[in-house]
């Protein structure tokens, strides 16, 4: 007879060798896993890095910039521009005949009138070519007298048929002969005559010897083929003349009859008035200006041709500008740029430059006062590339 006891223990040992067999196949799932997790960690981690490292890349790849802001300034009213006063007429004095000069009246800085007498010159060769002249002209007008006395007898004996045609016609055509050789003498007399007057050098217009360049006793030499010494300099100074040159951008300020004020150094806190009478209707294309010339009424004679001066232009209209630093600036093939920050890009932004002060510059067009421009840009800046702007750099 089998027991209870008997029959439970085949059972039981089947149950410890199933068991035996199972442990085994956990581990070896569970390593599996695992190794599957470690696998799929290890895949993800190398992806995030290589972004990481590409964001990093492109970080370091994109230039780092500091920025500013463009200054508003003060709605500009009048330009200030430097310009050289010149006398209104401007003249040397030369000598139109040959001598020595005997005597001279005025000295430099002198103040003459039109008519004036300056100098003296003697000419004693042509004194003496006058009087042969002269004596020539006398034998030629005898001889003119002899011969129309001669044709008019020669005519009323004609009309008797006293003497042949012939001889009357002969008579006639030596009248007219004799009256071409008076009239040559009379024209050679005018020019000596003429030639003795400029022994006498006057002044032209009124003015102020600014130079003098002869003494007594110097050979004057008024020669056609060699350049002539001058004898005087006068320049006429009631009224001066100042050339300027206008930038282009500020031309509708530059019209004729326009309003314009003088300042120097010399006279402080004093101020000349002046009057735009023309310009030169064409931009200079080497400096980009208009050249304007400004009279001056100088009655009391405190200007003095050739000085330095400050001419104020007042404008037409407000200009409103603003003023960046000359860092800023880029000088390109194409012209003057800026780089402006527009969505994290570099933008190169045309420019009119107005005032230079040094170490700001105004602009006139081109620029926002709430644009962000780089600072000393480098000059391998490209249109459109990408910059990050530092933080805490903007000024």
């Amino acid at each position: 007879m089998i027991t209870m006891q008997e029959t439970t223990k085949p059972e039981t040992q089947r149950r410890a060798s199933r068991a035996r067999l199972l442990v085994p196949a956990i581990l070896v799932l569970a390593a599996a896993g695992a190794l599957g997790y470690g696998i799929r960690s290890g895949i993800e981690e190398r992806l995030t890095t290589g972004k990481e490292l590409a964001r990093a890349t492109d970080g370091a790849a994109t230039p780092v910039v500091n920025v500013t802001h463009p200054a508003s300034v003060a709605p500009l009213q009048e330009i200030v521009l430097p310009g050289n006063t010149q006398a209104f007429t401007d003249s040397p004095i030369y000598a139109r005949t040959n001598g020595y000069l005997t005597h001279w009246y005025f000295d430099i800085g002198a103040r003459v009138k039109k008519g004036d007498l300056l100098a003296d010159i003697e000419t004693p060769e042509i004194d003496q070519q006058l009087q042969q002249a002269q004596a020539q002209l006398e034998t030629a007008q005898a001889n003119f007298a002899l011969a129309k006395t001669t044709s008019d007898r020669w005519q009323f004996l004609l009309k008797s048929n006293s003497v042949s045609k012939q001889e009357t016609d002969q008579a006639v055509a030596n009248q007219v002969a004799q009256k071409a050789v008076v009239d040559s003498n009379s024209a050679n007399v005018r020019r000596l005559v003429q030639l003795q007057s400029f022994e006498k050098v006057y002044a032209p217009f009124d003015g102020v010897l600014t130079a003098r360049s002869t003494d007594i006793g110097a050979l004057i030499d008024a020669g056609s083929s060699t350049q002539s010494r001058e004898l005087f300099h006068l320049a006429a100074i009631s009224t001066l003349r100042v050339f300027v040159p206008v930038p282009e951008v500020y031309s509708n300020a530059a019209r004729p009859g326009a309003a314009a004020t003088l300042t120097l150094d010399e006279y402080p806190g004093r101020v000349f008035r002046g009057t735009l009478v023309r310009d030169s209707r064409a931009i200079d294309p080497a400096s980009r200006t208009l050249l304007v010339e400004v009279d001056v009424a100088n009655p009391d004679g405190l200007l003095l041709p050739g000085a330095y001066v400050s001419v104020h232009l007042k404008l037409p209209r407000t200009i409103r500008s603003v003023t960046i630093p000359s860092s800023t600036l880029l000088f390109r093939r194409e012209g003057l740029r800026v780089g402006v920050v527009r969505d994290s890009r570099a933008n190169l932004v045309p420019v009119t430059i107005g005032r230079d002060y040094g170490a700001n510059v105004e602009i006139l067009s081109g620029l926002r006062p709430a644009d962000s421009i780089i600072l000393d840009p480098s000059d391998s800046l490209e249109n459109g590339s990408p910059v990050r702007v530092q933080q805490g750099g903007v000024r």
